[in-house]
């Protein structure tokens, strides 16, 4: 080769070499997510579950044509035995795996390979009988699957869905076709539990029928509660005073919050009642007349009830309603620590987006009324405590709202389970209870104790009582009769719970 041939060779080489493109930076394949161990009817479903997802899933079965298959589709699939102890030599890492085979004895097997490889990954499993799921959960998976009783569970859950979707519809319906004026009646002394769904159940009422039908909310006792004050006066609720006057002005009559007449309220047992919502079962109180009866004691809170009705009817939700309602399942759950169910968090998670946080805020941070701490103030001096109960008189109150505030804070006291705090007004003897003593039911306690000489009731954890003074009304000092009467009314419950032969003790 000429030195002008080598000369041109290395200037066309350095000239190729400048303008030649970059390559592509090496790309680290991205990590297969899910894995699916045995491809039947099971498997292949869940397959198509997490492809709507766009997520990368692998599969793995031992049915050479079922592999082929599945490779024909474009996925990408492994010939594998799953029980063998090396069925995950060659396959790519994963980060979630579904054991999913017919075969009890192979899963396991998986389950163990899968675990022992990849100690990290998370395992769900088919099992095929309990045996076998306590020995795919003891290998180590952390979901055990019973194809059976997940078909049962959706079956029921579609059922209730489709039964509340009518319930909602038939109340709509109801609506829809009356005339004249809906009074919508609360419990006593109302909560903002009752208080929202009031509120939500005139709201249905207005969409169902805006021009033939009108609503009135009322009360019987106070909003004492400086928070409940706060929320009525924030959220603009109109409420008015329930007389007899009134309810003959209303052609219908609605009881949120209360199972019936005389339930935490006092309607004749007699009057017709033609809507009933609440999440408290009384079987002292039923309206055996009404029209429309949803009572569900399963659920956290009747405003998660109306709630759902809003969903179902498709209601528009305005942020005034929806702060109203989210506020009303979070105190009656206690902020979701009491009696909640996955119903009550999805109703508030559906609420959430709609409300007003700075009115919710403001509605949760109210000042505290001078009577409520003095209250407090006599709750915590007086206090008593026999075995674990903490019992406590603070006398004569104007604001019976004082005391639920009051037992709030004794039960976190060391060493209480069970708190009572009790006063009188001047119509009665009332009572809030609170507990966290798994082996005491304290509604169904105070309503055996009390519910034949008053009105008494509520959840496992909290309940109350209101024992009516009648004609004892009209003494004047009330604090001295409540000291006559108390003794032989706390004893009764005292028996109840087995105390009535142990000594008392002072709190310190």
């Amino acid at each position: 080769m000429d030195t002008h041939t080598k000369e041109f060779l290395n200037t066309l080489e350095s000239y190729i070499f400048c303008y030649m493109p970059e390559p592509a930076p090496f790309e680290q394949p991205q990590p297969t997510k899910y894995c699916i161990f045995g491809c039947g009817t099971n498997g292949y479903n869940i397959i198509l579950e997490l492809l709507k997802e766009q997520e990368r899933v692998m599969v793995v079965d031992k049915d050479e044509s079922r592999v082929r298959h599945l490779r024909d589709q474009k996925y990408d699939a492994y010939q594998r035995d799953v029980a063998s102890s090396d069925m995950l030599v060659g396959l790519p890492p994963f980060e979630i795996g579904f054991v999913m085979t017919g075969d009890g004895d192979a899963n396991l097997a998986a389950v163990q390979t899968i675990k022992k490889r990849y100690p990290s990954v998370q395992v769900v499993a088919r099992s095929v009988d309990p045996v076998n799921g306590q020995k795919l959960t003891a290998a180590g998976a952390e979901f055990v699957l019973y194809p059976q009783e997940v078909v049962a569970r959706s079956a029921i859950l579609q059922i209730k869905k489709q039964h509340s979707s009518r319930i909602s519809a038939r109340l709509f319906t109801l609506l829809a076709g009356w005339e004249g004026t809906l009074g919508i009646i609360t419990h006593k002394n109302p909560d903002p539990d009752a208080i929202s769904s009031a509120l939500a159940l005139a709201e249905i009422a207005k969409r169902a029928n805006p021009r033939s039908l009108t609503t009135r909310i009322f009360y019987e006792g106070n909003i004492g509660h400086q928070e409940n004050r706060t929320f009525v006066n924030l959220l603009d609720i109109k409420m008015e005073h329930l007389t007899p006057e009134a309810m003959q002005q209303c052609n219908f009559l609605a009881l949120v919050d209360c199972s019936g007449p005389g339930a935490n309220n006092d309607i004749p047992p007699q009057t017709k009642i033609n809507i009933v919502i609440d999440h408290h079962k009384d079987g002292k109180h039923v309206a055996t007349q009404s029209t429309f009866v949803d009572i569900r004691p399963g659920v956290g809170a009747t405003a998660s009830i109306l709630t759902q009705y809003l969903q179902e009817l498709d209601v528009p939700v305005d942020k005034r309603v929806a702060t109203a309602l989210l506020y009303g399942i979070r105190t009656d759950t206690k902020e979701f620590k009491r009696n909640v169910t996955p119903q009550d968090l999805n109703y508030a998670g559906f609420l959430l987006p709609l409300t007003d946080a700075d009115l919710l805020d403001k509605i949760m941070s109210p000042s505290m009324s001078q009577e409520t701490l003095d209250v407090i103030g006599m709750a915590i001096q007086q206090r008593k405590i026999q075995s674990g109960y903490l019992f406590s008189c603070v006398g004569y109150v104007m604001n019976r709202d004082a005391l639920p505030q009051a037992a709030d804070l004794l039960i976190t006291l060391e060493g209480v389970n069970t708190v009572l705090v009790y006063g009188i007004t001047d119509n009665a003897i009332v009572i809030s209870a609170r507990n966290r003593d798994i082996r005491l039911h304290i509604g169904n306690a105070l309503a055996e104790a009390f519910g034949e000489i008053g009105d008494a009731g509520g959840h496992p954890n909290m309940a109350a009582a209101a024992i009516p003074l009648h004609y004892f009304g009209r003494v004047e000092n009330k604090e001295a009769l409540l000291k006559i009467v108390i003794e032989p009314i706390l004893q009764k419950f005292k028996n109840l719970v087995g105390l009535e032969n142990e000594g008392r003790k002072n709190g310190v």
